[in-house]
Parts: C-alpha cells; structure tokens; sequence
C-alpha cells in the first residue's frame, strides 16, 4: 500500500506541470485571438483608391468531378465587380469538363483552359496555375484549389485588406470540413500541429521572415508574383505555398496570413488513405524535410494529445484510491490536479476548435486524433531518411533530407 501515495505524489506532480503548460497554450491562443488575424476584418475595408482592382482566379483542376461544380460557382456568385476565372484542366480524365462546360455556356467570365501534358521538370499543380496564370488578365492573382468554396464576400474582404495593408501576398487558412469520421477524429489534430509550427501572430509581424501561405487562397499584387518569377520559382516543389512565401520574403514583400472564419472552406480529402498521404506531403515541407524535427513533433503530439490526458484519469483515479485507503491529502491533491489538468486541456483545445470552427465533438476525439497524426509525421519522416518515392497528383518524387 505504500506504492500508492509515491505513485500519488508523482502523478500529482504530471498534473501541476501540464496544468501550466495547457495555460500558456491557452493564453497564447487567446493572444492570437485578440489580434483579429481574421479576413472578416476586411469586410469593411473602403474601396481602394482607383476603384477595385481587377481579380483573375486561377483554379488548377485534376479530376475534380466530386467537388468542381460548388467551387466554381461560389467564385462566380462573388460580390466583387471585375471579375475573371480560369480552370485549368489538368489531364483530367473523369467528368470535371462535363461539369464545367455546362456553367461556362451561362457565364462568359469563365474560361476553361484543357492541358493534356506536364513537363518532367514541373508539378502538375504549378504547370496547371502557371498556364492559368498566363492567360490571365487581373491586376491581382488569387489562386484557388478546386476542393474548396467560397462566401459571397471573401474576395473583396481580401482584396480589401490586401490593399489597405500593403501586402504582396495575402493567404487564408480555409475552414476545414469535418464531416467524415477520419475528418472528425484527425482534422483538427493535424491543422493545429500544422499552425503550432508557424503560428499566425508570429507569421503576420513585419519583420518576420518565417514563411508559411496556404495554396488554398493566395492572393498576389501581379507585380510581385511575376517579378519572383511565378510559377517557374517553385515549378518542382511538393508544397508550392510555403516555397512562394520564402521567395516573396526574400524579395522583401509582404505576407499575411489570415483565418478564414467560415468565409472560405475546404474539403480537403475524401478517404482516410488520402488524408495520411495529403498531411504527409505537408509535414514533410512543413518540417523543411527533418526528420528528426518530424519525429521530435510526433511525440510532442502523442506526448500532449494521448498519454497526458491518459496520466491525468490515472491521477485522478489514485487520488481516489489514496483518498479512501490510506492518504486523505495526497489523494485529494492528486485528484483535484488530475482533474483540473483535464478540464484546462479540453478548454483550451475547445477555445482553438471555437476560432477554427471545428466541431466540439472533436475535443473529445483528440487522443485518437493525435495518434494519427504522430503516426503520419513519423511515416514521414521514415520516408525522408530512407528514401521512399512520393506519388502526388501523378507525380512521383525522391526527397532528400535537410
């Protein structure tokens, strides 16, 4: 019986020091908060002097049949006065031209570009945009990923901003859905460990030059995204968003990065295979192709995201224990901190799906989520130190470590 209060003391311990790491986490988070880091702020930015500028999207398209359709329309429905949008379809081989063409015959603002071929030196995703983009006509450039659509207002929101700010590039972190059981258990696990490594507040600082944009939604000053040379900068990068946030830096342009608020969302994947192999892409250039950065991360997230919680029901369980058998103080103590480690965890994990608007049913989902997520981040960096090719989007590529 002596074990149990030693065993009391130490889980008590766990508990006092997570208890302060999950408050630092949420003080951050609400600090962030504070800032408004939002592209909702834009909806009431004043008509840029000289009227609104012209805006050409450029949406890359490879058979996207199950998403084309909401993507495009949400682009046209815009509330924005000068307006063109082009797709590019990309080798596609399913009903995505079918689907367009019937919008394209009630609406001249769409131009539908057909690509049957790809350079072996290029992504198919750059080439697409690249080809999109010089057919483009636009003061700016917003480039959109087909899985994805639109509030009425968000391009005048951005245009708004980006104006007002000065910004060479303005970039949105979508609303992800999460209307699948894999998106529910997993999504906002690998969104946050994402955001953990480039944070917005840092991101968004003046003399910054941490680079993160998210391809979903980059809006560019024309001027500066041909004077870093477009697409051909980037054209054989697995993640062109962070790779076009590097160049704009080193050029000494302007980035923000802003939440999207429900203005802007993404379905990002349609299976759980797709999900692990998507999110693996992004931790690799993410984590700049480290493994050992990778697998210091996969174990925060299963350290913080599974065995702390798992740690704290164990505390709260010994204090019980401790309580009725043998020690009253140590095993309230040890409760009463287990507990309260638990409620500050799920708080604050509450307070972060609240300003991604992610669903609350995922706060309790968070320990299988994170290890998912660890097991993709380790899977990554397996691939990084052995080797391993990487098929994305019909393209097969051998990455080296940093």
């Amino acid at each position: 019986m002596s074990v149990l209060p030693v065993l009391a003391w130490f889980l008590l311990v766990i508990a006092v020091l997570a208890t302060v790491y999950w408050a630092i986490v949420l003080l951050r988070v609400r600090r962030i908060a504070s800032t408004r880091p939002t592209v909702r702020c834009g909806l009431d930015s004043p008509e840029p002097e000289g009227g609104w500028p012209s805006v050409s999207v450029v949406i890359p398209a490879h058979n996207e049949e199950r998403v084309i359709d909401r993507c495009v329309r949400s682009i046209l429905d815009q509330d924005y006065p000068r307006l063109e949008v082009i797709v590019v379809l990309d080798r596609c081989t399913d009903r995505t031209l079918e689907i367009l063409q019937s919008i394209a015959s009630d609406d001249d603002r769409l131009l539908l570009i057909e690509n049957d071929d790809c350079p072996p030196d290029w992504a198919g995703k750059c080439n697409a945009a690249k080809i999109g983009s010089s057919r483009a006509s636009g003061d700016m450039l917003l480039f959109v990923d087909a899985d994805t659509d639109a509030h009425r207002d968000v391009i005048r929101a951005a245009v708004g901003l980006a104006r007002e700010r000065g910004l060479d590039l303005l970039s949105l972190l979508s609303t992800l859905t999460c209307n699948s059981t894999f998106e529910r258990n997993s999504q906002p696990v690998a969104s946050m460990t994402l955001m953990s490594l480039y944070p917005m507040d840092i991101i968004n600082r003046p003399s910054q030059k941490r680079s993160f944009a998210n391809g979903q939604f980059m809006l560019f000053e024309r001027k500066q995204y041909e004077s870093i040379g477009g697409h051909d900068a980037v054209k054989e990068v697995l993640l062109e968003d962070i790779a076009f946030a590097r160049c704009v830096n080193r050029a000494g342009g302007r980035i923000h990065i802003l939440n999207a608020d429900g203005m802007f969302n993404c379905s990002m994947y349609s299976t759980p295979e797709a999900f692990r192999n998507g999110w693996m892409r992004i931790f690799l250039e993410g984590c700049r192709r480290k493994p050992a950065r990778m697998r210091k991360i996969a174990f925060r997230v299963l350290f913080t995201g599974c065995i702390l919680p798992l740690a704290m029901v164990l505390a709260v369980g010994t204090g019980v224990a401790t309580y009725m058998l043998s020690n009253h103080l140590v095993g309230l103590m040890a409760m009463s901190a287990g507990f309260f480690c638990l409620l500050m965890q799920f708080g604050t994990l509450a307070e972060i799906h609240r300003m991604g608007r992610q669903p609350m049913t995922s706060v309790w989902r968070h320990p299988l989520g994170a290890v998912v997520v660890s097991g993709i981040l380790r899977r990554a960096a397996e691939v990084i130190s052995s080797g391993t090719p990487v098929v994305w989007a019909g393209k097969t590529y051998i990455l080296e470590p940093r």
